[in-house]
């Protein structure tokens, strides 16, 4: 098979250009192999602590001759996604007895639901939570008792931040153990029109509840190809799941199997054995550019273009966004899940899933095939599908064909030739844009901007009746003052009805802003990230309504058109609201210290 010319010139790039920091990282994570877990010369007061509630474990702990496992949970019960977590630490611990070793759950992580805080104030602190679960992770970890990890979250900013402090623990094998997406509720086009409805005043509040309770039913990860199941496709893709492990539904006997055999693993992999597989070998260079065409290929999270970049600097990797940008112009977008299509991810998952896209992929030299995994050497092993028989965990070749075209396309016949993400740049600075669930004839807006400082803002002109198409006509809404700086980069998924309602009656419309959108965002354009940011000057902030953006993502370009506004002094607005409650005071120094979008948006540098 030979590799792709663009995944080989992006991975020597990158390569090339982390040189001297990957050298650096794997230095120090020599360094801490060499140390060792430090419970075999702690002092006996310092072992007493640790063990002291170890249970029938205690007296193997003591001995100091098997492999201790270390949990770090994101275990809560107000997410559908990780509630399944909290029987996790009893089958991890009685599965690892089984094979003579022990386990302790570590410490755990905040994790907490976009969906919940959805313009709402707490979610000016979810993009910051991601940094937060790294360092509670790394507290987790910092008492070096544990010989091997098991990770288990799920969410939008939870495995980001919990693959950050896998990395900083990088000499320590690693296994991520998912929960599994809910089984299939009301279908998500059939929801999303309910919103649409009540944002048009067409139907009221109990309908709206009564549709949303019927979509988010029950525990598991929500079913739509947002934040979360991207994260899910990225563990396989970078090798850190077991195979096929991502979209089997909660609380069944094969999940509790792969949960089983995950702790195993881990324990497998440590320094104790014969086959030692530390983060920091899977997670390379080639394990990234695969994870950027799994993006790619899927039509994934736009989020992911923040997380990935933060996640790489973690381990002494730098992307940038021209590598997406790359490999998005040359990998095929072969799935179609819900934003992008009808399907969901259970939907996604019974067409052949994962496993028939990385077979695709890796057929079509999409993909580096020989980096390491949790599951062994090459990444062949991710083509296998797991099952269970006779109460015994298996894997078989996959079928290598899709069971729905509609849902999984060959390489040869894809949905539409390049990925789903685009990169846009022009004098307006830099930002990125999901184009997978864009209509072609809606991937280029030409039309005067209405600027705003706040999503609430938007809302009240939509209800006034300006931005309709008597009042507003073909308009790009701009929101500023939206970036990591101003107020932790929130997400404004609350804006898509309304700007959906707006592209439906006949009006050209799109969303320019230096916040993110969900990846649930879908069929109105918008150019997101965009960099710098307002408060740091960029030119977003020298806008004024009726000034003239083109946004095109066929070209790629992010202009003004309008001249003279580069000689404008920047706006100013006032963020004192953004300052304090739902815990937001608690992260000023976050908002002073965090970084730009385009390097990871991350308080940790870079």
């Amino acid at each position: 098979m030979t590799i792709h010319p663009t995944l080989a010139a992006v991975t020597e790039r990158v390569a090339l250009r982390s040189k001297d920091s990957r050298a650096d990282y794997l230095a120090r994570m020599a360094q801490a192999r060499g140390a060792g877990p430090s419970r075999a010369h702690l002092s006996c007061s310092g072992q007493a602590h640790a063990f002291a509630g170890a249970g029938e474990d205690q007296s193997v702990l003591a001995k100091g001759e098997a492999g201790n496992l270390g949990i770090v949970t994101a275990y809560n019960d107000m997410l559908s996604a990780h509630q399944p977590f909290e029987r996790y630490p009893q089958l991890i611990r009685e599965a690892v007895r089984l094979s003579g070793g022990t386990a302790q759950v570590a410490g755990g992580v905040p994790a907490m639901c976009d969906g919940v805080t959805q313009g709402e104030a707490g979610m000016e602190l979810s993009l910051f939570s991601r940094d937060a679960i790294a360092m509670a992770a790394g507290i987790a970890l910092s008492h070096n008792t544990f010989d091997a990890a098991v990770f288990l979250g799920v969410c939008d900013k939870i495995v980001p931040g919990l693959v950050i402090a896998a990395q900083a623990f990088g000499h320590l094998p690693a296994v991520f153990l998912p929960a599994g997406p809910m089984t299939s509720g009301l279908p998500n086009d059939e929801k999303a029109k309910v919103r649409q409805k009540f944002a048009a005043g067409e139907v009221d509040r109990a309908a709206l509840m009564a549709a949303e309770m019927a979509a988010y039913h029950g525990p598991g990860t929500c079913t739509f190809y947002g934040t979360a199941n991207s994260n899910q496709m990225l563990m396989e893709f970078m090798g850190l799941h077991l195979p096929g492990a991502s979209f089997e539904n909660p609380n069944t006997e094969i999940r509790d199997a792969l949960t089983v055999e995950g702790a195993r693993r881990a324990l497998s992999l440590s320094a104790l054995g014969n086959s030692y597989t530390p983060v920091c070998d899977i997670l390379d260079e080639k394990a990234y550019v695969n994870g950027i065409v799994g993006l790619m290929a899927t039509g994934g999270s736009t989020n992911l273009l923040i997380h990935l970049i933060a996640m790489a600097r973690a381990g002494g990797i730098i992307l940038d966004w021209e590598d997406f940008a790359e490999m998005s112009e040359v990998t095929p977008l072969i799935a179609r899940v819900y934003p992008n299509g009808l399907a969901d991810v259970n939907h996604f998952h019974a067409a052949g899933g994962l496993g028939y896209m990385i077979g695709e992929l890796l057929g079509a030299g999409f993909l580096h095939p020989d980096t390491r995994t949790v599951a062994g050497e090459g990444l062949q092993n991710y083509t296998r599908e797991p099952k269970l028989q006779d109460g015994v965990l298996t894997w078989q070749d996959g079928s290598g064909e899709s069971l729905n075209d509609k849902i999984l396309r060959p390489v040869s016949d894809p949905f539409q030739p390049t990925g789903g993400l685009a990169r846009l740049s022009g004098n307006l600075g830099t930002g990125v844009m999901k184009i997978s669930a864009v209509a072609e004839e809606h991937r280029v807006v030409e039309a005067p901007v209405r600027v705003f400082t706040t999503q609430d803002a938007v809302k009240d002109a939509f209800k006034a009746g300006e931005l309709s198409q008597e009042n507003a006509g073909d308009v790009i809404i701009v929101v500023r003052f939206q970036g990591p700086r101003a107020n932790g980069m929130p997400e404004l998924h609350s804006l898509t009805p309304m700007l959906a309602i707006m592209q439906g009656r006949g009006q050209k419309v799109a969303l320019v802003t230096d916040g993110r959108m969900s990846g649930a965002s879908g069929k109105v354009p918008s150019a997101i990230h965009i960099c710098p940011e307002a408060l740091d000057g960029g030119m977003i902030a020298k806008l004024q309504d009726g000034d003239v953006l083109r946004v095109d993502a066929v070209s790629g370009a992010l202009e003004v058109l309008t001249e003279g506004v580069e000689s404008r002094a920047v706006a100013v607005a006032d963020l004192s609201d953004n300052q304090f409650g739902m815990g937001r005071e608690l992260f000023e120094r976050f908002r002073q210290n965090v970084g730009p979008a385009d390097t990871g948006a991350s308080v940790f540098g870079g």
